[in-house]
């Protein structure tokens, strides 16, 4: 896919944030149909909205609505005749509801009303069940303190998981299936021969991947037994069954063992008829690439999503289950892989250099072709060059990268102002993919678009690398993977690419803390902003989601004892009295994964010691930015606080 040389259409942040974009693609299991959600890329109301839309796979059929009313549609998938769709919407207020229609089209038939709403759903091979993954309704006496703001929250007793029940579409009536007692349901997948689910759970719903000790169940679905096939690695996910010579083996993806750090890895375990399993074995290990999704194929072998460098492989399971076989590359960005029964078709989300993500769809071993066009505005804006980078850590570690130019210009045409964006994460990469997404503050090709040269690297840590690479930054965040960053960054100004004395720094979560820390190192970087980024540590694993794993990346909790301790010397807030760069700081005002108290504390350092900065709060904002004009002032704030600090005043005036 090229880029388009003629050049009508200015890039604004309206034409970014007022656009739609697919989510969510799932192929029929006949191979014919795929259907997805498209939603505003910038939220107006009170909640998301969206709807469903439906294609041909082969082309013969333009997509079109599925779904009326601006909620509905969410977590889309296929009845085993592919003859209707199942949903989830809140199209009518409250929590959400499962839902079907045709794939004619027609009424919405609205299948549950549970109070607490549907958080997850399995249609089953029985199609007169739904196994549905639901917390527990309130009680009356529930309802009734609530009315009265009698509701204290009690840690040992408010939290409630989510709990396995079958929906008889027959009936209308659901069941619980209580083998699992009070442990949380994560996901679940039904054997292809129509046999037992095997599920995920934790020990509690709470997300801190350090405590919630997952385990691998056997259920039943008619008896609703459960037979438990012991603790599994963290952060197990994407299930898939598959069948050797008649042995059922239960394939899946989880951290390479060894501690809360590191890269995904698929594992696989042979489970008799008796629900016990042999132990489980790393069918990935040594892989200098990242697995990130498995798809269960009903009458063959998973397919595996793979991370791998800056694009993206489709590998399929060796029949004897010991090795995976690339099957497809993409070069960019693969996500949301989905498959028929068959395996013989796949549809997924796609993003080459200079296209966004769209729908496509097609046979695994062949290109695919793509069935929505959610953007074609797009098509009339020069973007900048985006290059592939590949250099030397100073150690000697190869690494990659990506680099923008500025829209309209060539390497001849420098040096030019330099932004360096670094991803989230760590465990997190820059694909070889239109850099223009709004989960990542400040965007590549925004700045592009704005004179900037733009550096994407991938330093240590990074997903799509292996196991090892991502490990490293194991109690040592912001070390190495740091210098791996300016390493790229003097390669640049070395080859004539970058100024030396307009340099920029900037990223978002993890990059927001890499953007801090850079300042407190080095007074080279002109401008800095800090996005949702940690400030300290220690505060981050007592008050953020994820505090085990923030603690294993900086070496401690803080109720070790008395300090200074491990996680001190690798906190940006540590080093606040040697900032002398202009930082702005953005957060979102309800941020639980890392909460807006990490950027106020990095303010009020910078206040105390007179650094220019400003500190800006995004109100109902989580980590992610959603709303339309909270979008729309990180788009224009991000890119004024550069030219303010970065650019000549010829260079602002031709902005």
């Amino acid at each position: 896919m090229g880029r388009v040389e003629d050049v009508e259409t200015v890039l604004t942040a309206e034409l970014v944030v007022d656009g739609s974009e697919p989510r969510c693609p799932v192929i029929s299991p006949d191979g014919r149909w795929v259907v997805y959600r498209i939603a505003p890329v910038g939220q107006v109301g009170e909640r998301p909205v969206g709807e469903l839309w439906i294609g041909a796979v082969d082309g013969s059929i333009a997509p079109r609505k599925l779904t009326e009313g601006a909620a509905a549609g969410r977590s889309p998938q296929w009845t085993w005749d592919s003859e209707a769709v199942f949903f989830l919407s809140n199209a009518k207020g409250g929590e959400a509801q499962l839902h079907r229609i045709r794939r004619s089209g027609g009424a919405m038939e609205v299948l549950t009303a549970w109070t607490s709403g549907i958080s997850d759903y399995l249609p089953l091979l029985d199609p007169g069940l739904v196994a549905l993954i639901a917390p527990d309704e309130p009680s009356e006496r529930d309802q009734l303190r609530e009315q009265e703001r009698d509701d204290a929250w009690v840690w040992s007793e408010s939290i409630r998981p989510d709990r396995l029940r079958l929906l008889d579409l027959r009936t209308g009536g659901i069941r619980t299936l209580a083998g699992l007692g009070d442990r949380h349901v994560i996901e679940a997948v039904q054997r292809p021969d129509g046999g037992p689910l095997a599920v995920v759970t934790w020990s509690g719903p709470e997300v801190d991947p350090g405590s919630f000790s997952p385990e691998l169940h056997l259920v039943d679905p008619e008896s609703g037994t459960s037979r438990s096939l012991g603790p599994t690695e963290l952060e197990t996910s994407s299930l898939a069954w598959w069948n050797a010579e008649g042995d059922w083996h239960l394939a899946y993806l989880a951290t390479t063992p060894g501690g809360v750090l590191g890269g995904a890895a698929v594992f696989d375990i042979a489970v008799s008829d008796s629900g016990s399993a042999i132990e489980s074995r790393n069918l990935t290990v040594g892989m200098t690439a990242c697995p990130a999704a498995l798809v269960q194929v009903g009458s063959g072998v998973p397919l595996v999503l793979v991370a791998d460098g800056l694009d993206t492989a489709v590998h399929r399971l060796s029949p004897d289950g010991t090795e995976l076989a690339e099957v497809a590359r993409v070069q960019g960005e693969l996500e949301s892989l989905t498959a028929s029964w068959s395996g013989d078709v796949v549809a997924a989300l796609a993003s080459t250099r200079y296209e966004p993500l769209e729908v496509y769809a097609g046979p695994p071993e062949q290109p695919l072709t793509r069935i929505s066009d959610t953007r074609p505005e797009y098509r009339g804006i020069q973007w900048g060059i985006q290059e592939r980078l590949s250099y030397r850590a100073v150690d000697g570690l190869a690494l990659e990268g990506l680099l923008i130019l500025p829209a309209g210009k060539s390497r001849q045409d420098g040096p030019f102002p330099l932004v360096t964006i670094v991803h989230g994460g760590p465990y997190w990469r820059h694909a070889d993919q239109l850099q223009l997404q709004l989960g990542e503050y400040p965007s590549g090709q925004w700045l592009a678009a704005a004179g900037y040269a733009v550096f994407l690297p991938n330093p240590r840590g990074s997903r799509g690398y292996g196991h090892d690479f991502a490990v490293t930054v194991s109690v040592a965040v912001g070390v190495d993977e740091w210098t791996d960053i300016t390493a790229g960054i003097d390669m640049l100004i070395a080859e004539g690419v970058a100024a030396p004395d307009r340099l920029g720094i900037g990223g978002w979560s993890h990059g927001g803390y890499i953007a801090a820390w850079a300042v407190g190192q080095s007074d080279r970087f002109k401008a800095a902003v800090m996005g949702a980024g940690i400030s300290d540590w220690g505060m981050l694993a007592a008050a953020g989601e994820f505090g085990q794993f923030e603690a294993a990346l900086s070496g401690s909790t803080g109720w070790e004892g008395v300090g200074p301790h491990p996680h001190d010397r690798l906190s940006p807030i540590s080093f606040a009295s040697k900032v002398n760069t202009p930082v702005l700081i953005l957060h979102g005002g309800n941020d639980t994964n890392v909460p807006l108290s990490q950027g106020e504390f990095f303010h009020r350092a910078l206040r105390h010691f007179g650094v220019e900065h400003e500190f800006v709060v995004y109100p109902r904002e989580g980590h992610g930015i959603r709303e339309r004009n909270h979008q729309l002032d990180i788009l224009r704030r991000t890119r004024a606080w550069f030219d303010r600090w970065l650019k000549t005043p010829a260079e602002e005036g031709k902005a």
